[in-house]
């Protein structure tokens, strides 16, 4: 802790309070037998203590163990419901479709509060209000559709769409069909340049690393009046990044962004040529925690600068999922000012799955 300015430490500790706080609040929430989620309230009936006791911060949370990837793969998908918002429209988005039964998390607002606190981050210069937007990549059963339509209506646009499936895009890799590949992305990028020649409107644009490159083969964005490019996607690198601002995008705001299903969508930190374009990403702390920890002792963070998995907590009134080891790994990132708290640079597949997932289709 004394690697960091006095006024450093004391904004860290007071994010600490205030995530300890929170824990406790969400904790009550998801564990409560009448108003709670289904799930966790079965789950305390095997525990030997009552969490909502027990757990007074964040620290605690390893009494619960490790949130476990199978717990999200089939129904009955009610049981993630809190009771107490059952009466509400439930959405559900699916993630890790191209490896077997997806993993379905249910939303209600979570998906629109996670991109109104992302506008905030967004310049008013770059990403004007009132402009319209245009997304290109995967819709469909997943949280990016709405999630950047939301964002573009927060911030007064109307969001055009471009859709590309990846698990279709999984499959013509793996039978390796590269000429039906390629016609496909041409199918996609063609739809993309007809409405960009249409709606003279659209200044911004949400897309994956692949399919920013194959768009920019095609035209020079910046004389379609694009200003700013909001891009994620598991292409993004500290490579990909010197790409994009250097030669593909030159003079328009690139954001690389860092979302999930489970999580919701980290911010990125601001550009600094001192950083050799290095991505770095920071939580939406309270809402969700980042710890970077030893593969081997899940239970160990690791140094600051050294990598490590990542071991995601979500903590939102309507999904609670405590220290879940995600599929990525990156090097633990020290807290800011303006982020007092964890973060991971160079993000990137976890080095033990690389033979058994595939990433890097869009």
């Amino acid at each position: 802790m004394d690697i960091f300015s006095p006024s450093l430490v004391n904004s860290i500790k007071i994010a600490k309070e205030r995530l300890d706080a929170h824990v406790r609040e969400i904790v009550r929430w998801h564990f409560d037998p009448n108003n709670g989620t289904p799930f966790w309230i079965d789950f305390a009936t095997k525990l030997a203590f009552d969490p909502r006791k027990e757990i007074g911060g964040f620290d605690d949370l390893k009494l619960l163990g490790h949130f476990e990837d199978e717990w999200l793969r089939g129904g009955p998908v009610r049981r993630w419901v809190p009771k107490a918002l059952a009466d509400q429209p439930i959405y559900i988005f699916e993630t890790g479709g191209s490896t077997g039964i997806p993993k379905s998390r249910i939303n209600i607002r979570d998906f629109q509060t996670d991109y109104e606190m992302f506008s905030q981050t967004l310049p008013r210069e770059t990403f004007p209000h009132g402009a319209d937007w245009l997304m290109v990549g995967p819709s469909g059963p997943r949280r990016l559709r709405l999630a950047v339509e939301h964002l573009c209506q927060h911030r007064g646009g109307i969001c055009f769409f471009v859709d590309l499936d990846p698990r279709w895009v999984n499959k013509l890799i793996k039978r390796g069909e590269h000429q039906e590949l390629a016609l496909y992305k041409d199918h996609v990028i063609d739809q993309v340049l007809k409405i960009l020649r249409a709606h003279d409107n659209i200044r911004c644009v949400f897309t994956t690393p692949k399919l920013l490159e194959a768009l920019c083969d095609k035209i020079d964005l910046r004389k379609y009046g694009i200003s700013g490019i909001f891009c994620g996607g598991t292409e993004m690198n500290a490579q990909f990044h010197r790409f994009a601002r250097e030669e593909l995008v030159p003079g328009i705001d690139f954001r690389p962004t860092y979302g999930n299903t489970l999580m919701g969508l980290a911010v990125c930190k601001p550009f600094d040529p001192a950083d050799n374009y290095a991505i770095t990403y920071y939580p939406p702390h309270p809402r969700a925690v980042f710890e970077i920890v030893n593969p081997d002792n899940l239970d160990e963070p690791v140094d600051y600068g050294q990598t490590g998995r990542v071991l995601l907590t979500t903590l939102t009134r309507e999904f609670f999922m405590p220290r879940f080891p995600e599929r990525d790994e990156g090097e633990r990132a020290v807290p800011l000012p303006d982020f007092p708290y964890d973060g991971v640079s160079n993000l990137r597949l976890f080095s033990r799955f690389q033979q058994s997932v595939v990433v890097g289709v869009y």
